[in-house]
């Protein structure tokens, strides 16, 4: 292959993000923590050798082909995300799920924003919304794992911490398609008002739960017409035709295309895919993952690489990695006021609602690509001072959960109104 051939350049990309991030996988595994963790220290290691006169993986940062694969990664993140639950799910919470939920979502937001108005005064209001909206994210997939590990998971703090988490990840999108909507009406010379910001919000809410519940209807007799055709392949490639309908759809009003490959992961059912299965056809989440193994790496890696650690050496931008920190941690602490009910054991909620994991990362990349006046909402140090904070709210949450749920010995029985 030619060394002018652009396909080569991408292909020895991918060569080295992909064996750095399944090495740092595993050594991240080893150690007890989220492969996710490896993969974006890795990037952090690579996009810093320039420190010592190797530039060349500074340049993939800002590779376009690169930054492509990683946005399409992403959307396939979400859409596994939405199909870990399900619009019943969603509906079926209790009232201490919903509680928590929605103080998960509120508390953290305001104490991102008076962080970014406190430490940040010389950045846009956008610039502190956004950092509100990075603190409402969950990764629940963490938890979930730590809870499995412990033999915890049919708690009933368990069961309100996941039951949170489905609501919780469907308010943090609306907010992160609201201030998305609001900063790109901003940057064409739209005037801020009240009544843009509420035509925003309108809109997003009327698309998602639009296109859950037209999703609902349509999506059964979709895969029923699908089952019909033969060939390999079919399950999966309609599959991906939903997500990445609901995703384009999303992107055309102005919103940010994750919410609708999350929205497409919570209409599709286990019943949907019967007709396969009895043929023999594996489950659709094994025939996504070999697609994630491939591009979700790719994402992290390559927000590893955004990191330039010479950033901290600037005392502000330490300061506004622990602040952010502390504002993580007590924000999803206050959430566990919402788990109303006896004998609950609170701490272990709210910690449980710690980890920003990938979620928060995704956020923060997005607001990295949003501008007003031509400058990012999210600049280079804000978005190194936030890769700070998911990482040590992911490092922290397993030890901290074990603890807290072994202290006590919790209760097996769940509390009324607790999510089944």
């Amino acid at each position: 292959m030619p060394a002018t051939d652009p396909v080569a350049a991408v292909v020895l990309a991918l060569t080295v993000i992909l064996a750095g991030a399944k090495l740092g996988g595993h050594l991240a595994a080893r150690l007890g923590q989220p492969a996710v963790l490896g993969e974006l220290v890795v990037g952090i290691a690579l996009g810093n050798l320039d420190l010592f006169g190797i530039t060349w993986f500074r340049g993939l940062a800002g590779n376009p082909t690169i930054g492509v694969l990683a946005q399409v990664g992403v959307v396939i993140l979400l859409f596994q995300v939405g199909l870990e639950s399900t619009v019943r799910d969603m509906l079926r919470v209790g009232l201490p799920s919903l509680l928590v939920a929605v103080l998960g979502v509120v508390t953290p937001f305001a104490l991102g924003w008076g962080v970014g108005a406190w430490m940040l005064p010389h950045e846009s209001v956008y610039a502190h919304a956004f950092l509100g909206a990075t603190l409402t994210a969950t990764s629940v997939g963490i938890t979930a794992r730590v809870l499995a590990d412990i033999g915890k998971s049919q708690t009933p703090e368990a069961r309100v911490i996941l039951g949170a988490a489905v609501i919780d990840d469907v308010l943090g999108l609306v907010i992160l398609a609201v201030i998305g909507g609001v900063i790109l009406g901003v940057d064409r010379g739209q005037p801020l008002s009240l009544a843009e910001t509420g035509l925003v919000l309108g809109k997003a809410a009327v698309f998602l739960f639009g296109a859950l519940g037209l999703g609902v209807v349509l999506s059964p007799h979709l895969f029923a017409l699908a089952s019909r055709l033969r060939g390999p392949g079919v399950l999966l490639a309609t599959a991906l035709v939903v997500c990445f309908s609901f995703s384009y759809a999303a992107a055309a009003i102005g919103l940010a295309a994750i919410v609708g490959a999350y929205a497409a992961g919570l209409v599709l059912e286990d019943v949907h895919f019967r007709e396969f299965e009895q043929r023999g056809e594996r489950h659709l989440k094994d025939l996504i993952e070999p697609i994630a193994s491939f591009l979700v790496p790719v994402f992290f890696v390559l927000m590893g690489l955004k990191v330039d650690l010479r950033s901290f050496a600037r005392p502000e931008v330490l300061g506004l990695a622990a602040v952010l920190i502390v504002a993580a941690i007590a924000g999803k602490q206050a959430c566990a006021l919402g788990a109303v009910g006896g004998g609950l054991d609170r701490m272990s909620i709210g910690i449980g609602m710690i980890p920003r994991g990938e979620v928060g990362l995704i956020f923060a990349s997005i607001g990295t690509t949003l501008t007003v006046g031509g400058q990012a909402v999210v600049s280079p140090a804000v978005f190194s001072a936030v890769v700070v904070m998911v990482v040590v709210t992911t490092l922290v949450t397993p030890p901290a959960l074990a603890w807290s749920l072994s202290r006590r010995g919790t209760s097996q029985l769940a509390p009324p109104g607790a999510a089944a």
